[in-house]
Order: structure tokens, then C-alpha cells, then sequence
């Protein structure tokens, strides 16, 4: 009995240092860094805090063996090794492209969790360079932060400046927060998941317009529900010359509130997102459904009157779009730097090549398949009411979800009234540009008198047959 119970300590003992040793090198869920990056004269400065426990397999000095406490008095070199090891290593920092090399450790420092010396740029610059935590201070080295300002010799500080943060290693889900403070500019803020790949911090306008044109154009072709609303708008028509009218009211419409939306000027409830993407698959069901109905069994000569104002709906369907459109930006935008229209024309353009990309498919696939496998108007409803059935489960699921939120009435006061001001104005911009486009440039149907005369005059019979 005494051999089974020693043998039977011995491995609870085992076990219980063997799972503490786990946990000692257990990645954590979340771990958020928070950066400054500073250019200043001929350095650029790059302040950094994240959490202790995301320094695994560091040996850090404890007073007394198996405590889990920190001996700040000794930390002070595996805290820059720390900080070599699981950041420095890790970040790629460029001036005009070029790699900066290695940077000096010129401050490290171990912070309690209740610091709020992060708050600011000088407050953590004060933090840094100012004494450490005293010696007698304990507290859980997996419950401290672990601060550090790294310097690296540039050329300029009006040189333009990239950062590559490859931190997803630190953790599970890594968020690292930035704020870059350019000379003379306004701090600008980045919140980057994970690897986000090369970051440009103060991006050139061609930078800016090139990378906004690709998440333009994905955007389009990974949206299902903008997809199926194009759809919706070849199907009965299936002719570029058709479409124009139909393709630039929706352009123009999506455009007016995507802007509108990257100024602020849209609602900022919680509701509002879900009260958007409920109403967009609200207009795939409406375009479907009115294809069921109107389709006149062809292509545009045969389209019904009431399809012949589609563009008149897809210009009120394109400014819902538009807020959806907003939505994908909300944060890429931290990416534009300076030139936030360039951007936000840019992502237009993009998305506007992705649609052209579509109906460049779509149209000619129509055609064969009305042509080969099936007529067109049935053809027409099969299609319609399959994408009819589908926007209907989204619609459903979507104003499920909307419910869900509370509907407050706004306060009437003079921030209210400068919001009616500012839709006000929007309203009149989107109808000045819809009458420009449909009722100044729009081509005018020729007079029926005049075609009549024309058509006598081509044809030389008609003045046999009315001649005595």
C-alpha cells in the first residue's frame, strides 16, 4: 500500500508540474499592442507596449522560485531581450522603400496594468525616459506590460514611411493599435489585425488610388448580394447600349452616398447597418419579381414600358448600395492618408470595373444560354425566381436581426436639425445630378412628325404612291 501511494503522489506531482509548465507557455486569446511611430530630425522613434504574457518561453527573474512574481530590480536585461526577440524581430520598418536597419533598444521598462501613460505620445516618451517601477514593487509578471522605444537612424523626416508588423505570433487574435504623428500633421490612427502586410503610413496619392481601385474591384466580385442585383438588371436586357442608362443611375446614386457616408453625414445608430443590408436584399427581391412580371420575352426592343424606367428605381436602390458599399470602407479607410477623396474615387472606379467585368460575362452567357437551353421568358422567370427565393431568405434573416435593436425617436435640438441640413443638401446634390445626367445630357427621342418626314423622304415609293 505505502509503494501504490508514493507511486500515486508521484504522479499527481508530475502532472501538476507538467500542466504548470503548460500554462507557462500558453498562447494567449487577445493581445492588443499599442504603437506610436514618430519621425523626429534624423531618427524615427517607435514606442511600443503589449502585454508580458505574450513574451513566451522568457525566463523572468522572480524573488523567490514558483511565485509568478517579477523582481523588477533584476528585469531589466530579459526585458530587452524580450523586447528583441518578440518585437523588434518582427518589425519591418522602410523609408522611400528602402528596409531601416535594425533599431536600438534605448528605453524598456515593465508597467503595471493600471498605467495610462499610453494615453499620449509625450506622456509615454515621459514614461519611458523617466525612473522604473521601484524595487519593492510585486506584482504577477503575466499581468504586467511591457514597454520599449526603439529609435532607427533615417534620412528625412519628411521622407514617407511604411511599417510592416508581423505580431500575429504574440497571440491568438493580435490587434495592434498605431497612431502615426507626421511632422506638422494631425496624428493618424490605424488598427491592424493581425499580419496586415506593409502598412504606408503616409501613403502618396497614386499609392492611394492604386490600392483603393483593388478593394474596389474585390469588393464588387465577393459581395453576392451586389452580384445578384446586377443580375437582376441584365437580365432583361442583356445589351450594353440598354444598359448605359440603367448602369450610370446606379453608379451615379451609390457614389453620392458612399461619399456622403466617408464624411460622416450618415447615421451613426447601431440599427442603421442592419436596416441597410435588409433593404439591399429588399431590392434584389423587388428587381426579381418585377422581371417576373414585366418581361416582355426579350431583349430591349420587346422590354416593357415599365422596365424602360428601371434606371429611375436603381437610382433610389443605388443609394442604399451605396451605404453598403460605405460599410466594406469603414476600415480601409484608415488607409487613404491624406487623400480621402482620391481613395474614395478610386474605390469607385474599382467597383465600377468589377461591374463592367460582370456584365462582360453575364451578358453573353445570358444570350447562349436563352438561345440553346431554354426560351427567354421562361428562361427569364426560372432565373428571376431562383434569385428571388434566395434574396427572400436573406431579407427575412436580415430583418430578424433588425429587430433585435431598439428604435430611440432623435432628441429635436440643434444637433438634429444640422443632420435634416446636411440630408438636405445631399438630397438636392443627388437630384441636380440625376437631372443633369437623364434630362440635360440624355439623348431626346427625335419627334414623330420629323421621323415620318424622314422616312417618305428615304423611301422613293411612297412618293409613286401618292403621286395622281
Amino acid at each position: 500500500m505505502r509503494k501504490g501511494s508514493k507511486g500515486l503522489a508521484l504522479l499527481v506531482a508530475l502532472l501538476f508540474v507538467g500542466s504548470a509548465a503548460l500554462r507557462a507557455h500558453d498562447i494567449p486569446n487577445d493581445v492588443t499592442l499599442q504603437v506610436f511611430v514618430k519621425p523626429d530630425g534624423s531618427k524615427l522613434r517607435i514606442l511600443v507596449r503589449v502585454p508580458l504574457n505574450a513574451m513566451r518561453d522568457m525566463d523572468f527573474p522572480t524573488p523567490q522560485r514558483g511565485s509568478g512574481l517579477l523582481d523588477v530590480a533584476k528585469a531589466d536585461s530579459t526585458l530587452r531581450d524580450a523586447a528583441t526577440l518578440w518585437i523588434a524581430d518582427d518589425l519591418d520598418v522602410y523609408e522611400e522603400g528602402t528596409k531601416l536597419a535594425y533599431p536600438n533598444v534605448t528605453a524598456v521598462k515593465a508597467s503595471l496594468q493600471s498605467d495610462r501613460s499610453f494615453a499620449s505620445y509625450d506622456e509615454a516618451v515621459a514614461h519611458l525616459t523617466g525612473p522604473r517601477l521601484p524595487d519593492g514593487t510585486q506584482f504577477l509578471w503575466a499581468q504586467g506590460l511591457l514597454d520599449v522605444m526603439f529609435e532607427y537612424p533615417i534620412q528625412s523626416e519628411q521622407s514617407h514611411f511604411s511599417i510592416h508588423p508581423k505580431v500575429d505570433r504574440l497571440g491568438l487574435r493580435t490587434v495592434t493599435v498605431l497612431r502615426f504623428l507626421p511632422p506638422g500633421g494631425a496624428v493618424r490612427a490605424f488598427e491592424l489585425p493581425g499580419d496586415p502586410g506593409l502598412v504606408r503610413l503616409d501613403p502618396r496619392w497614386s499609392q492611394a488610388a492604386l490600392q483603393f481601385v483593388k478593394l474596389g474591384f474585390e469588393h464588387i466580385l465577393d459581395g453576392t448580394d451586389h452580384l445578384l442585383f446586377l443580375l437582376c438588371l441584365v437580365i432583361p436586357f442583356r445589351r450594353m447600349r440598354s444598359l448605359v442608362a440603367v448602369v450610370t443611375s446606379f453608379t451615379v446614386a451609390h457614389s453620392i452616398t458612399l461619399i456622403a457616408s466617408a464624411y460622416n453625414f450618415a447615421p451613426d445608430a447601431l440599427w442603421f447597418p442592419p436596416l441597410i443590408e435588409t433593404l439591399i436584399a429588399t431590392s434584389i427581391v423587388y428587381m426579381a419579381l418585377e422581371n417576373i412580371v414585366y418581361s416582355g420575352g426579350g431583349p430591349s426592343p420587346q422590354v416593357s414600358p415599365q422596365l424602360k424606367r428601371r434606371w429611375l428605381i436603381t437610382f433610389g436602390f443605388g443609394l442604399v448600395h451605396g451605404f453598403g458599399f460605405s460599410f466594406a470602407l469603414r476600415q480601409t479607410l484608415q488607409f487613404a492618408g491624406t487623400h480621402l477623396l482620391t481613395s474614395l474615387l478610386s474605390f469607385n472606379i474599382g467597383v465600377e470595373l468589377g461591374q463592367l467585368l460582370v456584365l462582360v460575362v453575364l451578358i453573353p452567357a445570358l444570350g447562349l444560354l436563352f438561345r440553346s437551353v431554354v426560351g427567354e421568358r421562361m428562361g427569364t422567370i426560372i432565373l428571376s425566381a431562383i434569385v428571388a427565393h434566395t434574396a427572400w431568405h436573406w431579407m427575412t434573416d436580415r430583418y430578424a436581426a433588425l429587430r433585435q435593436y431598439r428604435f430611440e425617436r432623435p432628441a429635436i435640438d440643434a444637433l438634429f436639425w444640422v443632420g435634416v441640413m446636411r440630408w438636405a443638401m445631399i438630397a438636392v446634390a443627388a437630384v441636380g445630378l440625376y437631372w443633369l445626367i437623364f434630362g440635360v445630357l440624355r439623348p431626346r427621342p427625335e419627334p414623330i412628325a420629323d421621323r415620318g418626314l424622314r422616312s417618305a423622304d428615304s423611301n422613293p415609293s411612297l412618293d409613286k404612291l401618292g403621286t395622281p
